[in-house]
């Protein structure tokens, strides 16, 4: 039988896999979605703010939103200090990876993917036809970025796009901007695509935009600090000829009028967000001593996330599971001996720490009960 056929880059580039436990594996595993406590998701587990919450109230559903998102943008121009033709609000950090692979890929072109990472940076490059290239940090230096060994790379291959993020998923680790500051230098006619979602979760993180390079382009997400992940909500803040690009390439009304409502109110919250934050910070550093007084030893973090090694990640989630909690594993980012932890509320955590204990050995990391 003859059907259309896709281009050859869509048959040919695989899907990415996203961690969080989904519908059907808790339909078929029998479990009820209610009783999960979902560790393996890096958003604040404290919620949205209240008056998020009475902003949706609010949105007339009858009406289509504004396809410019122009009030948001000019709130985030106010708290960046930045012009609102700078920035550029999308359906989440992914629409905005997908607007940048369409409007400045061509291909054949090169890419630089710092790893491991978020799949996404990769397989939206592989699609649009352009070649990854990858610079993977080691596990045996506990992934941190060698920066000369990427100078090294950059120099030889020129790329057209480097995507790195900033603290990293899933590593947790912050990448050194004194790096990037010679880079962008270096390399004028290369966009460096800064991912900081998760900037907001380390307490003084410093970001790329303090660099002002016209060739830097940073992403930041609000689903991840201001809990907006059912919503789905990030802008872009660069040159503002890149986001001119990413304008025209962005399908209408890709921001609805719920997120755009919840974006306003969120950035108004800063009380609600700080003190959330503060939390999950001090519940970060009593989960990883918890961890520890049990055997574990969870890798460096800037962050509120996590690696933990494991003998073996897939097992390792399925033992927990069945306790009704869900890690990451970590297999998909290429480390099947690594599982990925996000902090939770004092009681889940001690929940966590106890399953882990019990069903755990972490002197030999074999997973079947202690006797």
């Amino acid at each position: 039988m003859s059907y259309p056929q896709p281009r050859s880059a869509v048959t040919s580039t695989p899907l990415v896999h996203h961690g969080a436990i989904a519908p059907s594996e808790i339909r078929r595993l029998g479990l009820e979605s209610e009783a999960i406590v979902d560790f393996s998701v890096n958003v604040n587990p404290y919620g949205p703010a209240p008056t998020v919450r009475a902003a949706l109230a609010q949105v007339p559903l009858d009406r289509y939103p504004d396809p410019e998102a122009a009030m948001l943008r000019e709130a985030l121009a106010t708290h960046l200090q930045r012009s609102p033709d700078q920035i550029l609000v999308g359906n989440g950090s992914a629409e905005l990876l997908w607007l940048i692979a369409i409007a400045f890929l061509d291909h054949g072109d090169s890419v630089l993917v710092l790893e491991p990472t978020f799949g996404e940076y990769a397989r939206v490059s592989r699609l649009m036809g352009a070649e990854v290239l990858r610079w993977r940090a080691d596990s045996r230096e506990q992934f941190a970025i060698q920066t000369e060994a990427v100078d090294r790379l950059l120099r030889r291959a020129r790329p057209h796009i480097v995507f790195l993020c900033h603290p990293n998923n899933p590593t947790g680790l912050s990448f050194p901007l004194e790096a990037l500051t010679g880079w962008s230098t270096t390399y004028p006619t290369t966009l460096f695509v800064v991912d900081e979602a998760y900037l907001p979760f380390i307490e003084g993180g410093v970001s790329a935009l303090t660099l002002k390079a016209s060739n830097i382009l940073t992403l930041h997400s609000m689903t991840k600090a201001h809990a907006l992940a059912g919503l789905r909500l990030g802008y872009a803040v660069g040159h503002k000829k890149v986001i001119d690009a990413l304008r025209r390439v962005q399908p209408p009304w890709s921001v609805n009028a719920l997120a755009q409502a919840a974006g306003l109110a969120a950035l108004q919250a800063h009380a609600y967000l700080n003190a959330t934050l503060a939390l999950l910070r001090e519940q970060r550093r009593m989960l990883r001593r918890a961890l520890r007084d049990v055997g574990w030893r969870p890798l460096p973090s800037d962050t509120h996330y996590f690696l933990v090694p494991v003998d073996h990640a897939a097992q390792t989630r399925s033992a927990l599971l069945a306790r009704g909690l869900v890690v990451r594993d970590c297999s998909s980012f290429g480390l099947p001996q690594h599982i990925r932890i996000a902090t939770r509320t004092p009681e889940e955590n001690a929940r966590l720490v106890r399953a882990m204990a019990e069903l755990i050995r972490p002197s030999d990391f074999s997973l079947h009960p202690k006797t």
